[in-house]
């Protein structure tokens, strides 16, 4: 499976740059240059320079530290809030998808009103009212980003659950919870994982559109997304305060789509050649 993953130089590349801008995020406070937060009067809007790799802000704070730092938090949401949405949908798709009836039609139509709200005007909202705190981000994009997880699970337990393996286990008297985490829930993760690496993308880009329209992190806590709204007063005479952090997102989010492209491509031969042996 992993060499199927990495067969393609593409996806090597990709992951290597994730990994590198992760253990930069982490390692943040050995790594920058400048401390963080720290203004230097003598050098404001200073373009990029050896001194100053990405420039500085409008109070001279260097750009570099703060796109390490603010790395840290939008990698984290996004992270968080994926795999807060996909264990959320993963347990209401399958109870959906195993028992059916009534319980599948209640969940589903739940769902179905989940996305049929505007995602992004329900979390505005939300953070407006209880606060822009990293933790309500990520509890309001993943309580809002649940639902295709929710389908994807759902039609796997609904193939999954006919199989003949599932049948027996029934027959011979397996408990219902043993028959969905032992039999059908390993067999129906795989889209699961190629779900979460795409959540980890959206709730990135949810993110920076949140900061960008000031409803985001707020100081001390920065972020990608926070960065460019400091910089939509300076476009013209100081283009790299938004240049480099939506750089960031958007190649940080192309190689997260490249790795889960790249998965689903590895599970899909998988489920191939599994036919092929049947």
């Amino acid at each position: 499976m992993i060499k199927r993953i990495f067969r393609n130089k593409i996806t090597v590349v990709a992951t290597g740059f994730l990994l590198l801008v992760a253990l930069s995020a982490i390692f943040a406070p050995w790594i920058a240059p400048y401390t963080l937060n720290t203004p230097d009067l003598n050098a404001m809007l200073a373009p990029p320079s050896s001194a100053h790799l990405m420039g500085t802000d409008d109070v001279g704070i260097d750009l570099f530290t703060e796109v390490l730092y603010g790395g840290r938090i939008s990698l984290m949401i996004g992270l968080s809030s994926a795999l807060i949405a996909v264990m959320i949908g993963g347990a209401i798709g399958s109870i959906a998808g195993y028992f059916g009836g009534t319980v599948d039609a209640i969940l589903m139509r739940l769902t179905d009103v989940g996305l049929s709200v505007p995602l992004l005007f329900v979390i505005l909202g939300l953070v407006a009212v209880l606060g822009p705190s990293p933790t309500t981000i990520v509890e309001v994009i993943s309580l809002t980003s649940w639902m295709y997880p929710a389908r994807i699970i759902r039609s796997r337990f609904l193939y999954l659950k006919s199989l003949d393996y599932v049948t027996a286990a029934k027959t011979v008297g397996c408990r219902h919870g043993r028959i969905i985490f032992s039999h059908i829930m390993p067999n129906a993760v795989a889209p699961l994982i190629v779900n979460t690496t795409l959540l980890v993308g959206q709730a990135i880009v949810l993110e920076s559109v949140m900061s960008f329209l000031g409803a985001g992190v707020q100081p001390p806590n920065i972020s990608w997304g926070y960065l460019l709204n400091q910089a939509q007063s300076y476009l013209t005479s100081a283009p790299w305060l938004a240049v480099f952090p939506g750089l960031m997102i958007f190649l940080v989010v192309l190689c997260i789509n490249v790795l889960g492209d790249a998965v689903r491509d590895a599970f899909d031969a998988s489920y191939t050649l599994e036919g092929g042996r049947s």
